[in-house]
């Protein structure tokens, strides 16, 4: 068997881990920690949060003690990068998994979500804008077959929603204030990455955008494979979106495809979506499930094989 490799990231909504033999996936595990709780007011990582990351990383440990994987990267991304006590977090993450946390800049983060999920496109469906909603930043890329351009803008689902949702269901007010937000970082993306003009296939990543799909395909369960390059139109994206939107909590969950821990967040992060699809006129988005994880693990298998001459 070949030897495995790991990737685990230290997200700030999520904790997640994908164990591969460099080809295809072992192992997929995720566990929503929200590591970012706080952080946009406080600026330091709070210590229950840490704790919840902690308790995840000692699950992850487990795993990869069992399948005898010997090359593990771990990374941090937007709510490390904001705080000030990161350090804290990574000698406690470190304990648990056996590894210290990179911290990686947004502009690396997009990089390799950009690898993961052009993978298994076909560059001449490109360019590609490689949409990554996080908890706490979103990474536009753009390319084909590499980056040539990004930019990595600090809105997020969990910033959005701490900073500019109070009610629950949110106020239109508060819905606007989302998209206002949301559509000045958007001008950003236009000024300083100009080819997101030419670009042929909106790929959406993270839990937002698979929630959406989820919620449009009406799954009870989760299932990789269904959503994976599910094309979602934005007149879907704008009817989950208008429905999760006038649902408090208790009614959203109630919604097939709709992840009880997700609940309080994904009406900010499909603001994101919405505003994006809107704004650049795009009529359809491709669901990657394939991320991160996928970038950050094809790298170490290639330096794998590299190193093994």
């Amino acid at each position: 068997m070949a030897d495995l490799v790991a990737a685990v990231d230290c997200g700030t909504n999520s904790t997640r881990m994908l164990i591969s033999d460099g080809h295809q996936s072992i192992e997929r595990i995720m566990r929503i920690t929200r590591l970012g709780d706080g952080v946009a007011s406080t600026g330091r990582l709070a210590p229950e949060a840490i704790e919840r990351v902690v308790q995840a990383l000692l699950e992850f440990r487990v795993l990869l003690d069992r399948y005898g994987v010997q090359k593990v990267r771990a990374t941090a991304t937007s709510a490390a990068r904001d705080s000030v006590n990161c350090d804290e977090f990574f000698d406690a993450a470190e304990k648990a998994l056996g590894v210290r946390p990179e911290l990686l800049s947004g502009m690396d983060e997009g990089r390799l979500s950009f690898a993961g999920a052009t993978a298994e496109l076909d560059p001449n469906d490109g360019p590609f804008l490689i949409l990554d909603i996080g908890g706490g930043s979103t990474e536009f890329v753009v390319g084909s077959s590499q980056v040539e351009g990004a930019l990595s803008c600090n809105v997020g689902c969990v910033r959005l929603s701490e900073k500019w949702i109070a009610t629950d269901p949110p106020l239109p007010e508060e819905l606007l204030a989302c998209l206002s937000v949301v559509g000045s970082h958007i001008d950003d993306v236009v000024r300083e990455v100009p080819t997101v003009s030419e670009v042929r296939t909106l790929v959406g990543l993270a839990g937002t955008v698979s929630t959406a799909a989820a919620v449009e395909l009406g799954l009870a369960e989760y299932d990789r494979d269904e959503i994976h390059h599910f094309r979602i139109s934005k007149a879907a994206v704008e009817d989950v979106f208008r429905t999760l939107a006038t649902e408090n909590r208790s009614e959203r969950i109630q919604n097939p495809g709709m992840e009880e821990d997700r609940a309080d967040v994904i009406v900010a992060g499909l603001s994101i979506l919405v505003k994006v699809m809107r704004q650049l006129g795009f009529d359809e988005c491709l669901v990657s499930e394939s991320d991160i994880l996928d970038g950050i693990v094809a790298d170490l298998a290639c330096r794998g094989s590299s190193d093994g001459g």
